[in-house]
């Protein structure tokens, strides 16, 4: 394919993906963490509205501390961009009308350039088709098409953990210190922007020693890989820990206290709850076999079967490497070009890129309050071994197609179906999951109702309430009070603000005070809908809904409502 046609694909997966998330995005109530991070983004904006008219007193502790002292115990490279976007997109310009959704978008921009950064690098190794499958199937895995829509932190550190790769991929390859330069950079991004950026080095570190090995097994110098690899480590090593200090003010000041302190609430971070086979885990020891299961429970096993392809692919080529050095007879003639050398390099950057991502959780101490979010980074590394095994089949197909000395035609038609094989699963479970991301199972699971009964956990965040206010604003017209339950209050306050869930509706924090009480399942709190069964003196719903009719949400009616209604 010829680099202009290349380009084009790349910009029609961008501002695709970025049409389709800020299209769905509307669909989409806020999380637990979009509200907090709300907050902390107008304190932000209201300090770079400072920065611009006052520049001294900005730069005074005093006014530093009191904008970036709110939720300073993550990172700030996406809360800044969360809050220039609100000032200039809503603001200012109003080309957004929602501010949440104004709020949300950085992630969203984010979120399509991994989609378009996963086409170029595949396409490059193995042509337009793969790389269209490996960006295809990303974005419409499921929990990543839900978590590309928040103005959270998970699908854009899952962005910089790509793109650093990428820089460090291109300065193995390319002369200069441009690239090196670059990845220094992109990895301050990824360390400004969440805490798991501190493991990516160890996944470079190992590449590079074993990419040595490997050269070397293969009879080729080292000196060059060494020197490449020693150049973007250094870069990553200087500047990054350089940028993630300069674009957190919080910092700027008792530097030494406060960056032990934002260490110390992530190492020893607090544990909440999650629903696993049946049981609630609260502390540990928790699970080993929650991140697998869930892992299989939530990705398409077409994206999962043709990543393990490629990974058995790239496995016999290293064998074979090895067996060609040594001189033995294990895979008997089979001995792999320089091309099949550089390409298993590759895809051992990637794998390993997934192993970084999936290594907290061979201890039993790592937290899983967060689900699948946690390990989001190995995603993009996935959806390209899942590009790379397609090329495979793909090539398998071509051989089998011209032996059977078909019309060109049908030759192309089945490319084409071949597209749809590997695409198919990953459209409809998305499709499907809309707007219940965190509710969606694969068939493997049995769906969400099979998931549901098997004890996995149905919703958290609070993000369904939006879902079924339509509803009610058909009972109550005019307003009500409004127990959300697991919905944030900034959140809460957010919808409201947007007009999603009517103005005029008053939430309440306790179901006694509610005209409709709003309950999101999830075990634990299973005592607070038992508090709205004898508050109302009724177990019956007067809403329930879900995806396929698993109740995620749940509504009741406070008869004393209807009884004024009556009156």
């Amino acid at each position: 394919m010829k680099a202009r046609s290349s380009w084009l694909i790349t910009l029609a997966l961008f501002f695709g993906s970025l049409a389709l998330l800020y299209a769905t995005s509307a669909e989409l109530g806020y999380a637990r963490d979009e509200g907090f991070y709300f907050v902390a983004a107008r304190r932000y904006e209201a300090w770079f509205d400072l920065v611009a008219s006052k520049r001294a007193v900005a730069f005074d502790r005093t006014a530093v501390d009191a904008a970036w002292v709110a939720n300073h115990e993550h990172p700030s490279l996406m809360k800044s961009l969360f809050a220039l976007s609100h000032r200039l997109l809503h603001t200012k310009s109003g080309l957004i009308s929602e501010p949440g959704t104004s709020f949300r978008f950085p992630a969203m921009v984010l979120s399509s350039a991994m989609v378009a950064l996963v086409f170029r690098w595949v396409h490059g190794r193995y042509g337009w088709r793969a790389g269209l499958v490996a960006a295809l199937s990303l974005l419409f895995m499921p929990r990543v098409f839900y978590h590309a829509h928040l103005a959270c932190f998970d699908v854009p550190i899952s962005f910089w953990f790509l793109a650093v790769f990428f820089g460090y991929a291109r300065s193995l390859e390319r002369r200069g210190l441009g690239w090196p330069i670059a990845t220094g950079v992109l990895y301050g991004c990824a360390l400004a922007t969440k805490h798991n950026a501190w493991f990516l080095p160890v996944a470079l570190i190992v590449h590079g020693l074993l990419l040595m090995a490997l050269r070397r097994s293969s009879g080729e110098r080292v000196g060059l890989v060494a020197k490449r690899a020693g150049a973007a480590l250094g870069a990553m090593a200087l500047l990054g820990p350089l940028f993630f200090l300069a674009s957190w003010p919080w910092l700027w000041f008792d530097t030494k206290r406060r960056f032990l302190e934002y260490a110390d609430f992530h190492l020893n971070h607090v544990y909440y709850n999650m629903e696993f086979l049946g049981q609630t885990y609260f502390e540990p020891p928790f699970p080993r076999l929650y991140a697998p299961t869930m892992f299989v429970a939530t990705v398409s096993l077409v994206t999962i079967l043709a990543a393990l392809l490629a990974v058995f692919l790239a496995l016999r080529t290293w064998l074979a490497t090895l067996n060609q050095r040594l001189r033995r007879g294990w895979l008997g003639d089979v001995a792999p070009t320089r091309s099949d050398r550089r390409a298993s390099e590759e895809l051992l950057l990637w794998l390993l890129g997934v192993g970084i991502s999936f290594g907290p959780w061979i201890f039993n101490t790592t937290p899983i309050f967060g689900g699948t979010k946690h390990w989001m980074p190995a995603y993009p590394f996935l959806a390209m071994l899942a590009g790379a095994g397609f090329q495979r089949v793909a090539r398998l197909l071509a051989l089998s197609v011209r032996r059977l000395r078909l019309p060109v035609r049908l030759r192309s038609l089945s490319h084409v179906v071949l597209l749809v094989c590997f695409l198919a699963a990953p459209l409809r479970l998305a499709y499907a999951g809309h707007p219940w991301g965190l509710s969606l199972y694969t068939p493997i699971a049995g769906g969400a109702q099979g998931a549901a009964s098997l004890g996995l956990n149905r919703t958290f965040w609070g993000y369904t309430s939006q879902s079924v206010m339509d509803e009610v604003a058909q009972a109550a017209p005019t307003g009500a009070k409004i127990y959300p339950h697991d919905t944030a209050r900034a959140a809460w306050e957010m919808l409201l603000e947007d007009g999603r869930v009517g103005r005029s509706y008053e939430a309440v924090w306790a179901p006694e005070l509610a005209d409709f009480s709003l309950y999101h399942h999830e075990q634990h709190m299973a005592v607070q809908e038992y508090q709205m069964w004898v508050a109302y003196g009724t177990v019956r719903p007067w809403l329930v809904d879900g995806p396929n009719g698993v109740p995620v949400i749940v509504v009741y009616e406070n008869p004393r409502r209807r009884a004024r209604i009556a009156r």
